[in-house]
């Protein structure tokens, strides 16, 4: 198991609430984040983010895809406005401080609405020459929505004809992860992932498919701890709390993922995800 999906986490101090939303996004950024970087990647090595490049993140969470593509040299801003949380941490992330001695002066973190992105002068900025939405949809019913409504927002933002990515999950005999969700949230509907969802999401916002591709995200955690706290994180059981308590949520998590511990106590699920990538009109 590669250090970049498994590491060891220190417990979380105190008795909990019932929804810690600052430890949950601490949970983010330090277990489950690093879980997509392969899709990152992909995408940026794909497009050819770098220098030059003006990269739009829509859900940007606690920003590590917006650290790697300023890495590359691209100027990056990420809005959120569903989890300031994870914003906090995405703008201490983004500090020269926090990461050597490189300047960050085309990266910022905002948590208004998408069609509110306006420089300090008030008005609009450059065109971006990429749109990134990598909150991956298709494990729950009805994720797609508010999607297409940010797709919509962001789409005069940015270049003509320029890439804008959506990513989803694979089908669910390849994701391991969805049986987990499943087993947990127990759905009245369960979700499929469509092949073609994506495209339809592309379309209802006005974009046009141009290209897809598929990559292996492995969920990796040192125990069972960490897999729980960071299965939690994603808000993808968040109904399930809202019907209980997430002390017995994570029961039936802790549960769920015994199938996937190995030997040595780590857990382990194979997943693949896609993106689509669109083209603005």
């Amino acid at each position: 198991m590669t250090p970049t999906l498994v590491r060891q986490h220190a417990e979380l101090a105190g008795p909990a609430p019932r929804v810690d939303l600052r430890a949950r996004a601490r949970d983010w950024a330090e277990i489950q984040e690093r879980m997509l970087v392969p899709l990152y990647e992909a995408v940026h090595e794909r497009l050819e983010v770098g220098r030059g490049s003006r990269v739009l993140a829509l859900g940007c969470g606690s920003g590590l895809a917006l650290l790697m593509a300023a890495s590359r040299g691209a100027a990056v801003t990420g809005v959120d406005p569903s989890s300031p949380e994870r914003l906090a941490l995405a703008r201490q992330r983004l500090q020269p401080e926090a990461w050597g001695t490189r300047a960050r002066a085309d990266a910022r973190v905002l948590d208004g609405p998408v069609d509110d992105l306006t420089d300090t002068s008030g008005t609009v900025t450059p065109a971006y020459t990429l749109v990134t939405a990598f909150e991956p949809i298709g494990c729950l019913a009805g994720d797609s929505a508010a999607l297409a409504g940010q797709l919509i927002a962001a789409a005069p933002l940015a270049e003509r004809g320029a890439p804008v990515v959506l990513a989803g999950w694979g089908p669910p005999e390849r994701c391991a992860t969805s049986s987990v969700v499943r087993a947990v949230v127990r759905p009245a509907d369960p979700p499929a992932a469509l092949r073609d969802g994506l495209e339809e999401v592309a379309r209802s916002a006005g974009l046009r498919p141009d290209g897809s591709g598929r990559v292996a995200c492995p969920f990796g955690y040192a125990g069972l701890d960490s897999a729980v706290r960071g299965m939690l994180s994603t808000g993808l059981f968040d109904t399930a709390i809202a019907a209980s308590d997430e002390n017995q949520v994570g029961k039936e998590l802790t549960e769920a993922l015994h199938t996937h511990q190995r030997p040595d106590g780590t857990v382990w699920m194979p997943n693949v995800f896609r993106y689509l990538i669109a083209r603005t009109a």
